[in-house]
């Protein structure tokens, strides 16, 4: 049975690059199996990670819907999507990944939603953990791509108005009932004196910081994954101590 995490929070705040460094730490700790999932039509886990994704999720409906003539004889559409979105699944050093995109065709996006919940329930048991960044804002969750985790983290950054979306999200994610066994706030871009107790009007047990990183912004402009940090820097300290929160 994996153990899910999911990612979520106001867009801007860093929850992408949150998702990579744990996605990251957690192939370096050898803690099992690991599947990313990019849930963002705007996918950017990828990159963040250093790698180049040649299929998505919405690339290869559209591939489909365009070409029907490639499904085999005998193979149903939906099996044969199937088909090719298990064999797509980009394979690292540590983990796999498995990206959304953003399909093209009116009405393939629930479509592709869809698809992409049922993959996630059929794929959940061949993984140890299962690290999922969501779409930004709220709207994703009334779609419930995500349906229940292990453990939620809402990204926020120390703004007021970062902080207030994280609460609607968790007063969202109640009213949805969508089953998350624990909720955490992690506050990005934290900067010393920051009065924690402005955090926690968020109504979510905070599981971390993470201060401004130099480096990170760094490879991120270069497109390189964050898994070369310097493994003394302030930011790898930071995700090893969520980790351990949150697990």
């Amino acid at each position: 049975m994996s153990y899910t995490i999911a990612i979520a929070g106001k867009g801007g705040t860093g929850k992408t690059t949150i998702a990579a460094l744990l996605i990251s730490q957690l192939a370096k700790e050898k803690k099992g199996k690991i599947l990313g999932i990019d849930a963002d039509p705007n996918s950017n886990l990828a990159e963040s990670l250093g790698l180049k994704i040649k299929e998505d999720i919405g690339s290869i409906v559209d591939s489909i819907a365009k070409n029907p003539q490639q499904i085999p004889a005998g193979m149903s559409k939906d099996a044969f999507i199937d088909f090719r979105l298990q064999t797509n699944i980009l394979e690292s050093n540590g983990f796999d990944l498995l990206t959304m995109g953003r399909p093209e065709g009116p009405g393939c996006y629930c479509y592709v939603n869809n698809l992409l919940r049922g993959l996630i329930k059929k794929l959940s048991d061949s993984y140890d953990y299962v690290v999922i960044d969501n779409e930004a804002g709220f709207e994703h969750l009334s779609r419930r791509t995500m349906r229940k985790a292990d453990a939620l983290l809402v990204v926020s950054d120390t703004s007021q108005a970062a902080i207030r979306a994280a609460e609607r999200i968790k007063n969202l994610i109640i009213e949805l009932d969508i089953q998350a066994k624990k909720k955490f706030l992690v506050l990005n871009r934290f900067t010393k004196g920051f009065d924690l107790d402005k955090a926690k009007k968020a109504g979510l047990e905070i599981a971390g910081t993470l201060s401004e990183d130099k480096e990170i912004l760094n490879l991120n402009q270069q497109g390189r994954s964050v898994s070369l940090l310097d493994e003394n820097t302030a930011s790898l300290q930071e995700i090893k101590k969520i980790i351990s929160k949150i697990l």
